[in-house]
């Protein structure tokens, strides 16, 4: 792959969203796009203080801050921005307790996924790029039920019990978060399909003036009736965004020839054209959607430029 402009840091991703926001899945597909050799992916949620065990004899839930090694959290950032390496604790979600730490040495991009990555202005001053994943709630929970079951051991009933005791925690810890982030990523069921969970899901992104977004007027120009729709709106602040929606109903060529935009944008990855948008459904069952390759192809567009001096924290 040609290699992009050298800046003087690794570039730093922050995916922040709430439990089963999606964030594993939109995270795998930009590193797949960027290149395994060139990405470290580190979850946040690895710097959780306590075990399950000890969370539920002291009541504090895994998306309170004072439950997770916060100012730990800082000084790994700040190292791998330096270009320093770290030893990573890990969190294991099958036996909720910690297995041996892990020695990460830092790549030219990074992402940081999880709960409560933009918690401190520290940590947040290290980012080059952040997201916000904020699917509708409906459509959280079904994934969470699906994952938890699935492939944690949790019965439907201990995952119920488990998002009833963190609501508050939600409000109170994860959704503030959402105020930090360049660009804001919503997945949500078309009208008339409410059952929709997978891959003609709606995206929904919420684009703020703190980073250069590209130019999709090319696209754009023809309307939602072919799948797209940019428009000036207002935030839930009050603040002037840009909203771009993707239809889960919109057809492959007009899908491709969004993706091929994109994909001009970031020539350095052109060779990794494949396996975008994959994600498995609830029979675990790889498939694709377009919304989601379109929403990991704008967020690798902003890492590669950010390689190249093209942004600025």
């Amino acid at each position: 792959m040609p290699r992009v402009k050298k800046v003087d840091h690794p570039i730093i991703l922050g995916i922040v969203g709430d439990s089963a926001a999606g964030k594993t899945t939109l995270t795998s597909g930009i590193a797949k796009i960027l290149g395994p050799d060139r990405v470290v992916t580190i979850c946040t949620d690895d710097y959780h203080k306590y075990s399950r065990r000890q969370r539920d004899e002291n009541g504090i839930s895994a998306l309170n801050p004072s439950g997770n090694y916060i100012d730990i959290l800082e000084q790994h950032i700040e190292m791998l921005r330096q270009g320093r390496p770290i030893l990573k604790p890990i969190y294991n979600h099958h036996t909720g307790d910690f297995d041996a730490p892990e020695y990460i040495e830092p790549k030219d991009y990074i992402i940081m996924e999880g709960l409560l990555g933009y918690t401190s202005r520290a940590m947040r001053s290290c980012y080059d790029v952040k997201v916000y994943l904020e699917p509708v709630e409906d459509l959280r929970v079904h994934w969470k039920i699906q994952r938890d079951t699935s492939k944690r051991g949790y019965t439907v009933d201990q995952v119920k019990a488990s998002l009833a005791k963190r609501v508050d925690d939600s409000a109170n810890f994860i959704r503030p978060q959402r105020t930090f982030a360049d660009m804001v990523v919503q997945f949500y069921p078309p009208d008339g399909h409410q059952d929709e969970t997978g891959a003609h899901l709606n995206a929904r992104h919420t684009l703020r003036p703190t980073l250069p977004h590209p130019d999709l007027s090319p696209i754009l120009d023809a309307g939602m009736k072919n799948g797209f729709r940019l428009e000036l709106s207002r935030d839930i602040d009050g603040k002037p965004v840009d909203v771009l929606d993707i239809s889960g109903g919109i057809d492959d060529k007009r899908a491709k020839n969004m993706e091929d935009l994109l994909w001009k944008l970031i020539p350095e990855a052109q060779h990794l054209r494949e396996n975008v948008g994959e994600f498995t459904d609830d029979n675990n069952k790889p498939i694709i959607s377009h919304p989601l390759a379109l929403s990991q192809l704008m967020i690798t567009y902003h890492m590669v430029k950010a390689a190249l001096g093209h942004h600025a924290i």
